[in-house]
């Protein structure tokens, strides 16, 4: 397999999750060794359900059990909770990679990194949960990540308007939250864990930043007024603050964007 995009799609389709890292983990290294070519002659398909494990059952957000944190199964609720966060971003970048054509090759590069830690933070959550002797799948979840990749697949601007610099980005605003309560409790594993991914994370949401400037400037746009407008043409779920500014900042969001999502926080608690 020689094209970047053929080998994207492999790990994307991937239902097995041993083989969706594995795959993953040997997609970047080739990337790196630069064996991947990044001409295809065939064109994208349209997207549809990525490759995945039977279980977790997908339920609507709302039907999502919530538990106390303060208990065993509130704590492993969570951890599931943030892993299946992070087995949607690897697909996510995955498809990143796979459906938008004719980039510079920093965007493919940017976007296999991302795949490749998104892996490594799942595994570190599987692992965790393993040893509470739980396993992914055991605890239903939610597909609102996927969904909005299949809402954004048209276009890579507006894909990186709301998968990293919205729905992502979430997690740069709860995150130290949760970490916070996990030490009053004095779970220092899950912890160290989430410091991780908090860290990378910061930098994924930057990368969607920087792609998403990128683009309007191709196009000769604002892009604090496109980011507005994208919000308000395709973004129906509710945005809850308090917002994180000094990891947003760092994430590549800036003060008018930040007042953005403040705003349009405040307009639905109206």
């Amino acid at each position: 397999m020689d094209s970047l995009f053929e080998a994207a799609k492999h790990c994307l389709d991937a239902r097995d999750i041993h083989q969706k890292l594995h795959s993953t983990a040997q997609t970047a290294q080739a990337w790196c060794n630069s064996t991947l070519s990044i001409k295809s002659g065939l064109e994208p398909e349209p997207i549809g359900e990525p490759g995945r494990p039977e279980k977790p059952d997908l339920v609507m957000p709302g039907d999502v059990p919530r538990r106390r944190l303060g208990t065993q199964v509130g704590l492993v609720a969570l951890i599931h909770a943030v892993a299946h966060i992070e087995f949607n971003a690897i697909n996510l970048a995955l498809d990143a990679v796979y459906r938008f054509r004719n980039l510079p090759a920093q965007y493919y590069s940017d976007w296999i990194q991302v795949a490749a830690e998104e892996a490594c933070h799942f595994q570190l959550l599987r692992t965790r949960l393993n040893e509470l002797d739980y396993d992914y799948g055991d605890f239903p979840a939610h597909n609102g990540l996927w969904e909005m990749a299949i809402k954004t697949a048209f276009d890579p601007m507006v894909r990186m308007a709301l998968v990293p610099r919205v729905l992502e980005a979430r997690g740069l605003d709860v995150t130290p939250g949760i970490i916070k309560r996990l030490l009053d409790t004095g779970e220092e594993k899950t912890v160290s864990i989430l410091e991780i991914i908090l860290r990378d994370e910061i930098g994924h949401v930057r990368i969607g930043s920087h792609w998403f400037k990128y683009f309007c400037k191709q196009r000769g746009l604002n892009p604090d007024q496109t980011f507005r407008d994208l919000l308000d043409r395709y973004y129906t779920g509710q945005l809850t603050g308090p917002f994180h500014y000094e990891a947003r900042q760092q994430a590549g969001f800036t003060l008018d964007e930040l007042k953005t999502l403040e705003c349009i926080e405040t307009q639905h608690n109206v």
